[in-house]
Formats: C-alpha cells, sequence, structure tokens
C-alpha cells in the first residue's frame, strides 16, 4: 500500500531540490486524494515546474511539510485546500524569519476568500498556471496575540457558532452546513453579548455587542461586492462593531448587507487602525482567526504585520499601480465618531 503522503514515483530529477512543494489536504478530492495529487504534479510538469507533491493527513502533518521546505529553502510552498488550510501554511512561513519561499495557493476549499481577493484563478488548472507564471507580491498579515491569520478574526457569535458545529459535526454526524445552520439558530436563540473596552489608537470606547469582527485589510461595506477586500496591501486593520441591538436589530444589519448598504446601518461601527487591544470582564474566550476557533488569555491584542508574506499572484496589467498608498490620517474620527 503506498505512503499516503507521497504520490506517483517521482521523476529522475527528484533528488534535486524541487520548483514548488505543494501540501494538500488529503480530504481534498471528494475521495480520490492520490488521483488529485498526480493530476497537480502532472499539471505543473507541464508548465515545466518540478513539483514534489505531498498528502497531509493532518494538520500537523501539513505544517511539518510547509517547515521543511521553508528550511529546505524551496522557492514556492503551494497549500492546497480552504482558507483554514491557506493560513496554517501562510502562519508556518511567517513563523520563520528567514523565510526565502513564496506561499501558492490551490483553492480547493468552499470559500476560498484568500484567493478570491487576490484574483488567483479558482479553478485547479488556473492556479497552477498563476504559480508558474505568476509575480510575487509581498501582502499584509494580521495577528491576534502572536497568533497569525490572513483573512479575519472574530469574537461573540461565530466563534460559539463554529463551536457548536463541530460539537454537531463529531456527535451526530450533520454535515457542515447544517449543522452551521442548528448552530446558528441555536447561538441566536440564546444570543449572548459581550462587554468590551477597545482601545484603538489612543482612544478608548466601550461597547455592549453579539459579535466584534477585526479583517486583515478593510473589507468593502457597499455594493455587490460586499466582504471582499480590493487590497491586502494597506497596512491596517479593520474593525466591524455592531452595536447593542436585538434580534431583529440583527436581521436588519444582515438585510443591509445582503443589499449592500451596510454604511448606511446605524448600528454598526467601521474604521481602520495598525493596532486594536481588546478588554473584557473574561479572563479567556473564543477567538476565531480564518475560521478556526481557539480559546485565548485577555486582553487581546491585535496588530497589523505590512507586506510581511510573499503570495504568488497573477501579473499585473502593464497600466496597474504595483503599490497601494497608506491610508491618511483622520479615518478614526470620521467612520467612528464621538463616544
Amino acid at each position: 500500500m503506498p505512503d499516503q503522503n507521497t504520490t506517483s514515483p517521482l521523476p529522475p530529477h527528484s533528488q534535486a531540490r524541487p520548483d514548488v512543494v505543494a501540501v494538500i489536504n488529503a480530504k481534498a478530492g471528494g475521495g480520490h486524494a492520490e488521483e488529485l495529487a498526480a493530476r497537480i504534479s502532472a499539471e505543473f510538469a507541464r508548465h515545466g515546474r518540478h513539483a514534489r507533491v505531498r498528502l497531509a493527513a493532518s494538520g500537523e502533518d501539513m505544517l511539518a511539510t510547509a517547515r521543511q521546505a521553508v528550511r529546505d529553502r524551496v522557492p514556492v510552498v503551494a497549500v492546497g485546500g480552504g482558507d483554514g488550510s491557506v493560513n496554517a501554511v501562510a502562519s508556518t512561513l511567517l513563523a520563520d524569519a528567514q523565510c526565502q519561499s513564496a506561499l501558492g495557493v490551490l483553492p480547493l476549499g468552499t470559500l476560498n476568500h484568500f484567493a478570491k481577493d487576490l484574483n488567483i484563478p479558482l479553478t485547479l488548472e488556473g492556479a497552477i498556471a498563476n504559480i508558474a507564471t505568476g509575480r510575487r507580491l509581498r501582502v499584509d498579515s494580521a495577528e491576534v496575540n502572536g497568533v497569525a491569520f490572513i483573512n479575519n478574526s472574530s469574537l461573540g457569535l461565530y466563534p460559539d457558532i463554529v463551536r457548536e458545529r463541530e460539537k454537531q459535526q463529531a456527535r451526530l454526524g450533520r454535515g457542515k452546513w447544517l449543522a452551521f445552520t442548528w448552530a446558528a439558530m441555536g447561538a441566536l436563540r440564546r444570543y449572548p453579548f459581550l462587554r468590551v473596552r477597545l482601545s484603538i489608537d489612543g482612544q478608548e470606547h466601550w461597547r455592549r455587542t453579539p459579535f466584534v469582527f477585526i479583517g486583515n485589510n478593510p473589507y468593502l461595506m457597499s455594493g455587490l461586492d460586499i466582504g471582499k477586500r480590493s487590497s491586502l496591501t494597506e497596512g491596517c486593520l479593520s474593525l466591524y462593531v455592531c452595536h447593542h441591538t436585538g434580534r431583529w436589530g440583527l436581521l436588519r444589519l444582515a438585510l443591509h448587507a445582503l443589499f449592500g448598504r451596510l454604511r448606511q446601518a446605524h448600528d454598526f461601527d467601521m474604521l481602520t487602525a495598525t493596532d486594536i487591544h481588546i478588554e473584557t470582564h473574561k479572563r479567556r474566550m473564543r477567538v476565531a482567526t480564518d475560521g478556526e476557533v481557539q480559546l485565548m488569555q485577555t486582553p487581546l491584542s491585535y496588530r497589523i504585520r505590512p507586506a510581511s508574506l510573499e503570495v504568488i499572484v497573477p501579473q499585473a496589467p502593464a497600466s496597474a499601480a504595483t503599490t497601494a498608498s497608506p491610508p491618511t490620517g483622520g479615518l478614526l474620527d470620521k467612520l467612528w465618531g464621538e463616544s
């Protein structure tokens, strides 16, 4: 029986350092992970790239493969999976101050937010072609209490929903989306509130809220692209806080989001900052980072890490700007208003 961490036999030059190490979530491929891995290896070869493909049976397998590739100074460490897998491998690259490897993304998840926001093709063939022919771009990452994330982090309702969803999947064998629906209904019935003190750029604000959402760079809050980021190079965190509102208020907020009008919502705060400090009466809180939930000691300290992660992205059009201007001052006062 073949080792599940390898694909089909490597070509004769396999002892040389590969151009790409691709680590794939073994659960991807709908039960045909071996075939998927062979297909990925062959597709890279078609583009003239020597790829070593590994199937990871667990999160630790995935991290171990990525760490070894970084130590071996492989030019590109590619990850095949959803946003959680992408964040895990990105965190490995971020943890090594001497890292010379760029991150390649093979979007095999359900949502693939990171890939979409960087305009990385969502087809496997397109994503591999991007890694073979694309350019390196330094993008921002963020962290909370030293834990890195590339998309977003949240407190309140969402971590509770994820925790309950995982319980239902394990205990009742429900599918991910059915379990999520039941978990969301349960969370809305309980509807817990957080009382938090937010310290942002030297100013303090108290809020009683069902959720706090922190993004790596700003999310669009109007129009049809709501929930998308136009840039990951602005060097700032984005903060979104729902005011003290009941279930109907939360439904109203959801309707604003559905119709691309969150900026017109009166019970929703939005701002950007480089550092955010969050205090609460709880000693530990559940915190979600890119869909993964863990208990963290409070207070929570968020910070942006500008240009900290190198990613392979599509070649920019000749007329496109290569850098983004940093946010201007005064945005805090404009968006937050008086406390």
